[in-house]
């Protein structure tokens, strides 16, 4: 399943660059335009990647409920459900495959940050266990996308669901600190697992003045969406001709 969608790839490789470009395009826009320039400031950028490395891991998801959907529209899914293997198996294809581009697209917005000038200031050690958290609350998401893509069933239905995704990602501290926020909407926003893990994250890069004690709250959060949306997605995945 997930040679499946990698050979997809080399037919449309197009969708492969512009979901490369896509976050290049947003850490430009916020660092260089709705910053006001401030994008050159070192301090700045320090707080804006990480934000920004967790933000692009909650955009993009609707490449993946696309796809389902567009599986499901077709038949496709029809068919892979009557061959002799497990439900799970065409949904952990599908994410699988997607990983592997959202490792891809966060390699290529890191050598971005680091041409832009910002730097990771802690350990080795530090670095990849932020890529990893950052890639655990990828995980966590395309789950809860495909759970939606099978609930929408078809393709129309892609944009309509998306819209949900804008507020989560923009409801965070990955641009703005919540102590700038009123108190309510800072709340809201500290509970957000996105922000969760924007501010592990920028532990771990060693940023000036970023909260510690974070980094249990970025792996609980993933990993408790995972146990809720993992098995109702491989169950509606089941019960698709109930």
């Amino acid at each position: 399943m997930t040679r499946r969608e990698l050979a997809h790839w080399a037919r449309q490789p197009a969708q492969v660059l512009v979901a490369l470009v896509f976050p290049v395009m947003l850490l430009l826009m916020f660092g260089y335009l709705i910053g006001g320039g401030r994008g050159v400031d070192g301090e700045y950028l320090d707080f804006l990647v990480p934000g920004m490395f967790a933000l692009t891991m909650v955009f993009g998801l609707e490449g993946t409920m696309l796809a389902v959907t567009q599986d499901l529209d077709k038949g496709v899914i029809d068919r892979f459900r009557s061959m002799p293997m497990a439900d799970g198996a065409v949904l952990v294809g599908r994410s699988a495959a997607d990983m592997l581009q959202s490792a891809l697209g966060l390699a290529v917005l890191t050598a971005v940050a680091y041409v832009l000038g910002w730097r990771a200031h802690g350990t080795f050690g530090a670095f990849l266990g932020a890529l990893g958290l950052l890639l655990l609350l990828r995980f966590a998401m395309l789950w809860i996308g495909i759970l939606l893509a099978l609930v929408a069933g078809k393709p129309e239905m892609v944009q309509a669901v998306q819209i949900l995704v804008w507020p989560v990602g923009f409801l965070s501290n990955a641009l703005a600190a919540p102590q700038s926020m009123p108190d309510w909407l800072g709340t809201v926003v500290e509970w957000n697992p996105l922000s969760q893990t924007a501010t592990a994250v920028r532990d771990l890069f060693g940023a000036p003045g970023a909260e510690t004690g974070h980094v249990w709250a970025a792996v609980a959060w993933p990993l408790a969406l995972l146990a809720v949306f993992f098995p109702l997605a491989v169950r509606k995945f089941g019960a698709l001709d109930e």
